[in-house]
């Protein structure tokens, strides 16, 4: 990978006894902030951790000198240096005077993207997902550049902050051929997205940060216009997406159905199910949450769907060595609780859900432990007829011994409503380590769902 980062133009405006330290530090080139507040002391933060960089306090001289030699700070209290990435952001006191600066390292990394490149290839809308300062705007920048350059697409970068090609009228090199529309006021995003479209025929816009219903929207109405759009959001991972009802949008949205008794009873689930309500605007979503190793859901619409359901959701991890050698698996895992309990209320398995183990009951939630000891689990059946066990293993074909002593079961399986008036078969499997399941009716449907799970782990 080669970086470019103009790290000098940034040194060069910062107060002389910062840069004196600076310009010799043996880790100048894993910076990633400096911190400036007034009273206290100037801090670096590189990605090995924080330092100080002098005994001398900040003063306002200090902080007056800095601003002076950069671009004036917008409503959102953001600059920039020209023709760099680098931005500054303030703090102001009660009277709008700066007192506290942070100077954030804005670096052009081409290669990045070398993880996803098949994807970006499939012409398909991606989204990226992550926390504040994971690296989407580096990311999305090499995108823009790789789709402009390499693959000679007409592409439109919605630059609000000024951080994807940097705080000049002539934008940074590292967008490569791509065009780039500057947003006045954050408030306008939207509107800028669809005249991007309207005016400028691209073939793919660029987006970063989208965070208002507003925005949302208009991402929705560009995908179903027939453009690629590659945007960026917070959150760390596809669930937060149907938690948060601003940005639902941009996964289909979601709502409220209510089943008939009979289809109720077909899907076992409740009547009350949450469901999506229109085809996604993003095909493909990835999870940033470290640098070298990415989650990638390659079907967005049966993952949201899967997620809804509570069944376990397939991605796909990619991640790169320090070879720079790229390696692929596939992950499956089980929603957090409170999708789960939302629609899967007739199976009620205690606490979180994942593909490395089963929790327990609730008089046990605080122990973990596979349900699988060899080849074979074995069974107690509470209340639960052997010939419905009978037909469901004879269709996923997991081998299963009965037993009718308690104290010889690895698991208990029963009807919910006579397992909880048992108190004694719960306290007694407690006391074994013994994990307990139930389903609220006696269907086969239920109970091979329940019985699939265990297949899958």
């Amino acid at each position: 990978m080669t970086i470019g980062d103009d790290l000098n133009k940034l040194i060069s405006n910062l107060p002389f006894f910062i840069q004196e330290t600076l310009k010799v530090h043996p880790k100048k080139d894993k910076l990633i902030e400096v911190v400036m507040d007034l009273g206290r002391r100037p801090e670096a933060r590189f990605t090995t951790g924080p330092e100080y960089l002098s005994q001398k306090i900040i003063s306002w001289q200090d902080l007056d000198y800095t601003t002076k030699r950069i671009s004036k700070f917008s409503n959102e209290n953001r600059a920039g240096i020209e023709r760099t990435l680098h931005r500054i952001s303030c703090i102001r006191n009660r009277q709008s005077v700066i007192n506290g600066l942070t100077c954030r390292v804005g670096r052009a990394i081409f290669g990045t993207i070398c993880l996803i490149r098949d994807i970006l290839e499939s012409g398909q809308s991606i989204l990226i997902l992550g926390k504040p300062g994971v690296g989407k705007t580096t990311i999305i920048r090499e995108i823009a550049r790789v789709l402009s350059d390499e693959l000679e697409k007409r592409v439109v970068i919605v630059d609000t902050s000024n951080e994807i090609a940097g705080d000049s009228d002539i934008p940074h090199f590292g967008i490569g051929r791509a065009r780039r529309m500057q947003v006045a006021k954050t408030e306008f995003q939207h509107q800028i997205m669809i005249e991007a479209v309207e005016n400028h025929m691209p073939e793919v816009i660029v987006i970063d940060e989208i965070g208002t219903e507003l925005e949302a929207l208009a991402a929705r109405t560009i995908a179903e216009k027939g453009v690629q759009l590659v945007g960026t959001t917070h959150g760390n991972c596809l669930e937060n997406l149907i938690k948060n009802p601003t940005l639902t949008d941009l996964i289909g949205g979601i709502q409220y159905v209510t089943l008939s008794d009979d289809e109720a009873k077909r899907r076992g689930t409740q009547k009350s199910i949450l469901e999506r309500k229109a085809y996604p605007a993003f095909q493909i979503a990835i999870e940033i949450n470290e640098q070298n190793s990415w989650i990638i859901h390659e079907n967005v619409q049966n993952s949201i769907d899967w997620l809804l359901r509570g069944n376990y959701v397939s991605s796909q991890i990619r991640s790169l060595d320090r070879n720079q050698k790229i390696t692929i698996s596939c992950k499956s895992y089980y929603p957090t609780g409170f999708l789960l309990f939302k629609n899967l209320r007739n199976l009620e398995i205690s606490s979180k859900l994942n593909s490395n183990y089963w929790t327990r009951f609730k008089h046990s939630a605080k122990v973990k432990v596979s349900p699988f000891k060899g080849e074979k689990l074995i069974i107690y059946s509470y209340s639960i007829s052997k010939n419905l066990f009978k037909e469901v293993i004879g269709k996923i074909g997991l081998k299963l011994i009965f037993t009718k002593e308690v104290k010889k079961a690895q698991i208990i399986i029963g009807l919910k409503k006579h397992l909880q008036q048992n108190l004694k078969l719960k306290k007694f499997a407690s006391q074994q380590n013994i994990q307990i399941y139930t389903i609220n009716g006696g269907s086969v449907y239920q109970l091979t769902k329940l019985l699939e799970s265990f297949v899958s782990l």
